[in-house]
């Protein structure tokens, strides 16, 4: 998922804006996991993220970043950010074992 999100909006105060944001991409998430995996059992789901003011200006991330960049957004009075997060299968670490 790219997208550009509006922060100031006429007819929705931006906390809230910024609360169904992050209720939009805890879905898209939710979402994202379901997917079947190529190897179920050597595999899991992660997410690469980008956060900024644009999307020149998006930094990485990791998704519990995101949430505590939108709250400073609201102080920082953005008027949108662009959020980027995009899902891909890895490899679980293999576990050594203890003797």
């Amino acid at each position: 998922m790219k997208k550009v999100f509006q922060i100031q909006q006429e007819r929705i105060k931006p906390d809230r804006a910024v609360d169904a944001i992050k209720n939009e991409l805890r879905k898209y998430v939710k979402r994202e996991k379901k997917k079947d995996l190529p190897n179920k059992k050597t595999m899991y789901w992660d997410f690469d993220c980008k956060f900024g003011k644009t999307a020149e200006l998006a930094n990485e991330c990791t998704f519990e970043e995101i949430s505590t960049q939108l709250n400073s957004v609201v102080e920082d009075s953005w008027e949108e950010c662009y959020v980027e997060v995009m899902a891909k299968a890895v490899n679980k670490p293999i576990k050594e074992e203890e003797e």
